[in-house]
Order: C-alpha cells, then structure tokens, then sequence
C-alpha cells in the first residue's frame, strides 16, 4: 500500500509543469525607493548597540573589581558570558543574515 502511494506522488510530481519545478533565481535585486533612510537607521541603530555592548562589558568588570574587593569573586562570569554573546551577535550580524538569505 505504502508503495502505491509512493509511486502515485511520483507520476504527480512528474506530471506537474516544468515552470512550476523550477527554483526562482531573485538575483541581486535593486534597491526600493528610501532604502538609504533605512540603511541610516541600521547603521544607527548598530552603531548604539555596540555602544551598549561596550557599556555592558565596563559595567560588569567594575561589578567584577568590587566584589574582588570585598572578597567574593567569580559571581559575575556568567553576565559577562552574556554581555561578550551579544558582542559576538552584534560583530557577525551581517554576516549570519547573509548567510540565511543567499
């Protein structure tokens, strides 16, 4: 049964049109008007995220230099774990989006 059914999928996709199996190329595209607002709006928007990314690293190394201080240490390993992710995320994400879309 399961063999009829294999073959009967196989003469429908066999028979479906040849322009209907094809892979549409999109090629390079061109850009739609008021693309330059949204590149501007990108590269601000990246721009203070790293901002952040660095805020995020010196806020938690000087968490990190007062409970040394105190006498507690390795408490805060985890946000900096998190703080140098996002720096990583923000660094390559260009390049994971190109990724995905090509």
């Amino acid at each position: 049964m399961l063999h009829d059914v294999l073959i009967a999928a196989g003469d429908a996709v066999s028979a479906a049109p040849a322009h209907l199996a094809e892979v549409v190329n999109p090629g390079q595209g061109v850009e739609p008007p008021g693309a330059n607002k949204l590149t501007a709006i990108l590269q601000w928007v990246a721009w203070i995220v790293l901002g952040l990314c660095v805020m995020g690293v010196l806020v938690v190394a000087g968490r990190m230099a007062i409970s040394h201080q105190r006498g507690q240490g390795g408490e805060h390993a985890t946000g900096l774990a998190y703080v140098l992710g996002a720096c990583i995320l923000v660094g390559a994400a260009s390049a994971l989006v190109s990724a995905l879309v090509v």
